[in-house]
């Protein structure tokens, strides 16, 4: 299938690169599907409409975000097989994780449905928004089902090394929520419940084109009806590889709600302001995450074909050039947030709101350009639960102390709450250092062992 990368020979930057350009559009594009409904609302709408839909969106990027990090079990898994030169394996795989993940979207739907109030209290939402917020989340929540659609199908594709499938499917998404927060906010001013509305209206439509399309083309593993079944073992090795990531992502997610939470506690305008941040960072952020994802792909299929060699050296070329990106992200933060935040905000209060919070994630993204590389690393190599731990080790032991202690103090900033998240992807990056180093020593100890010579 054209489209498909063998990353297991041949060059290894430029082939690298070649997947994370469709990688990073993607994520440009669900970035925007993201953002869409916060720019239009913040355009047509009040300062507790903004509040809701930033709330409310955060709220529901915690569903998608445990629901992408669990269908990274389906990545690496496919990646390994494809690796193995082992299609029917790679087909069952797939088989079990549509099965899995059928049965998540029901129970996510229906859980979702009934906490959205609850959400709203733990949130704090403030008085203003709170009614808006639980609109937003209940109408989201309706359409779990297509979030986790196309979730898994572009885990699969991403496995087999194409980057360009899920491209296509979230530009699809993108494009349908546009026209829909369009006609249904700025049109028939219907609000947050139009914000919403559109966006499960376009996850469902682009679901549905994204299969009819996956349906003509030739595919690199064998899937049969019979492999769609409820397979414990493969189901087993899917959790055990995505679980990890998943709870790991969730909790992180957390400890940004538990932030906005604390942010909630200061006013609306506070509130918004960080819902706008949040957003923008999504953008900033893009260069790290395709990285990440890309990184996971990649490695996957080499610790398949028993190449850890070019594993580490795919880890080096990935750190090298997306720290160059991080520095470019960092000045527009720090020195032009105002102008960024514009984009999503009227309010004069709220984008000075906005760019003071920026100005602390300015030095993140510096630092982001390593901790990605180094967490897709981990997870195409399988070490998920160490991703795990130093992802709760930095947002629970770092992140949200910092943030709940800093706003406790006199005269407090925004930009010095926000100063918490650099800080904790600082201590990860030093987590991810020292356990590569451990696992590089100990792979050369094995090595000598067996009188083979150390990579």
């Amino acid at each position: 299938m054209k489209g498909n990368h063998n990353f297991t020979e041949g060059k290894i930057l430029s082939p690298l690169i070649r997947f994370a350009l469709p990688v990073l559009l993607a994520l440009f594009l669900q970035a925007m599907y993201g953002a869409v409904d916060l720019l239009v609302v913040g355009q047509f709408g009040t300062a507790a409409d903004v509040s809701a839909v930033s709330t409310g969106s955060q709220i529901m990027q915690s569903i998608t975000v445990m629901i992408t990090g669990l269908a990274m079990g389906i990545t690496i898994l496919t990646g390994q097989k494809i690796g193995e030169k082992r299609p029917d394996e790679a087909g069952k795989a797939i088989g079990s994780g549509i099965c899995l993940f059928a049965a998540l979207a029901v129970c996510i739907t229906a859980v979702m449905l009934l906490a959205a109030n609850p959400l709203a209290v733990v949130m704090q939402a403030p008085e203003e928004a709170f009614s808006r917020t639980v609109t937003y989340v209940q109408i989201c929540s309706a359409g779990t089902v297509f979030i986790v659609a196309y979730n898994v199908l572009g885990s699969i594709f991403r496995g087999i090394g194409d980057s360009k499938m899920p491209l296509i499917t979230v530009a699809i998404a993108c494009v349908l929520n546009i026209v829909g927060d369009v006609l249904f906010v700025a049109g028939f001013h219907m609000g947050v419940a139009g914000a919403a509305l559109a966006t499960i209206l376009a996850q469902a439509i682009s679901v549905l084109l994204s299969i009819l399309i996956i349906r003509k083309r030739e595919l690199p593993f064998v899937l049969s009806k019979k492999d769609i079944r409820f397979d414990g073992r493969r189901i087993g090795r899917i959790v055990c590889l995505g679980a990890p990531i998943a709870l790991q992502d969730l909790l992180v997610n957390i400890s940004f709600l538990v932030i906005i939470a604390i942010v909630n506690t200061l006013g609306v305008v506070a509130s918004a302001g960080v819902g706008v941040a949040e957003k923008l960072c999504a953008f900033i952020m893009l260069v790290s995450s395709a990285y990440m994802q890309s990184m996971s792909a990649f490695v996957a299929q080499n610790i398949g074909a028993n190449r850890p060699d070019r594993a580490k050296r795919a880890l080096f070329c990935g750190v090298s050039t997306s720290v160059l990106a991080g520095l470019l992200m960092a000045y527009l933060s720090f020195f032009h947030g105002d102008l960024l935040s514009s984009l999503f905000a009227r309010d004069p209060e709220v984008i000075l709101a906005a760019a003071d919070y920026l100005k602390a994630y300015a030095l993140d993204c510096m630092l982001t350009s390593f901790l990605f590389c180094f967490m897709g690393y981990f997870n195409g190599c399988g070490r998920t639960v160490f991703v795990m731990i130093q992802g709760i080790i930095g947002a629970f032991g770092v992140r949200i102390p910092i943030s709940y202690l800093v706003s406790r103090m006199a005269n407090v900033s925004l930009f010095h709450i926000g100063l918490a998240t650099p800080a904790s992807s600082l201590v990860q990056i030093a987590l991810c250092v020292g356990y590569f180093l451990l696992q590089n020593r100990r792979q050369k100890q094995t090595l000598l062992k067996e009188g083979g010579q150390p990579v």
